[in-house]
């Protein structure tokens, strides 16, 4: 997996707007469990693409690992308000479950 990083770190020097390498960076990130860097690519991806959804399940489930549960909360609801937004109901379906059953008060 290591190699896939640095491959994807290097195509993200060459080009630091890419938003497609950059969710590839996210994604080979969250597969070895490096949730920091996950945090830090997403953040910075969310703020650059239009994304429609799937980053901010990802995003949350990154910020629950990593002990922070408010802000996963935040990320959820964020990320139900877009898919939506982006005509995917079921996505925001299973992320309103997830709210519901993970972070029921």
């Amino acid at each position: 997996m290591q190699n896939r990083i640095e491959v994807f770190k290097q195509m993200l020097e060459a080009d630091p707007s890419n938003t497609m390498v950059m969710f590839g960076l996210a994604k080979e990130y969250e597969k070895v469990e490096n949730y920091e860097e996950v945090i830090s690519v997403l953040e910075k991806y969310l703020t650059e693409s239009d994304d429609e959804g799937n980053a901010y399940g990802m995003l949350a489930k990154a910020y629950d690992k990593t002990g922070n549960r408010e802000k996963a909360k935040e990320v959820l609801a964020k990320g139900i308000e877009v898919s939506n937004a982006h005509g995917h109901p079921s996505m925001a379906q299973d992320y309103r479950m997830t709210l519901e059953m993970d972070y029921a008060e």
